[in-house]
């Protein structure tokens, strides 16, 4: 489905009924990278409808010549969800740079937002606090066997670099990489634009939402040991720092994150779990 927004156009997808959650995917992919993990997690959970959205400038979601930056493509987000669930509380989850922008919404939105996950987020912060790049499997007649790009993406974002892993990146990351706004993504609007103007929470001291922050002590892109001001912004947070997890923790430690999730969700709402 898509929804006409501010500057361009967002493309969605739902599942189940009940209460919402938005869900953000991280940039350079779209959001089939977080619905074919995510899904196995309401098998036995009803009562959350799940709103997968491409962002603005990746997967089926166009942009026009007036977005520039993180600033526009929030407006676009919140834009959005005012059209499509008006009025309504919801929660969010973000993986990294859409965890940046989840923490956005939160920002403009927190009497809306009833919890929050945070999934290997990106901070605003220009200065990080970055672990140098360690690989503990590198299987290297997988490697010589793919395409350059692939071979270079998969090994920037991926520690254990196996079999398993790869088809996880194949199908998961990859069909998104393809679709995703090249001349945008690879234009200056990093250098000029990648920061929200208003840091978000930085004029509140606490937020009493169900918060799940996730990273991985080996993510080399962003970092953990930045993040833990969080856990004074969230009291009610559950705070995990996964060993032997890169940037990718959905794919490096995915039944642990599920794990998590899944308790975050009984944490924060009246859940049906069914045996």
């Amino acid at each position: 489905m898509n929804c006409l927004v501010t500057n361009g156009n967002i493309y969605y997808d739902i599942v189940g009924s009940g209460f919402p959650i938005l869900i953000i995917h991280s940039m350079g992919t779209d959001h089939r990278s977080m619905k074919t993990w995510i899904e196995p997690i309401f098998e036995n959970i009803q009562g959350y409808q799940r709103i997968y959205i491409d962002l603005p400038a990746h997967g089926l979601s166009f942009i026009d010549e007036n977005l520039k930056s993180s600033d526009d493509i929030l407006l676009n987000i919140l834009d959005f969800i005012d059209k499509t669930i008006p009025n309504q509380a919801f929660s969010l989850i973000g993986f990294s740079f859409g965890g940046y922008l989840a923490q956005g919404v939160l920002h403009q939105k927190h009497k809306k937002v009833k919890s929050i996950c945070l999934l290997a987020t990106a901070l605003h912060l220009k200065e990080r606090s970055l672990p140098k790049k360690i690989v503990f499997t590198k299987d290297e007649a997988l490697l010589n066997g793919l395409d350059p790009d692939i071979r270079k993406a998969f090994e920037t974002l991926i520690i254990y670099q196996n079999k398993e892993n790869l088809s996880y990146f194949l199908n998961e990351i990859q069909p998104g990489r393809l679709l995703a706004n090249k001349s945008f993504l690879m234009s200056n609007w990093r250098e000029t634009g990648y920061f929200l103007s208003e840091e978000p929470f930085n004029d509140v001291s606490k937020l009493p939402h169900p918060a799940l922050i996730i990273l991985g002590k080996q993510d080399s892109i962003c970092g953990y040991k930045d993040h833990f001001y969080l856990l004074e912004k969230f009291p009610n947070a559950t705070f995990a720092i996964l060993d032997q997890a890169g940037h990718m923790i959905q794919i490096e430690k995915r039944k642990i994150v599920q794990g998590l999730i899944k308790d975050w969700l009984i944490r924060s709402h009246a859940v049906c779990v069914s045996k």
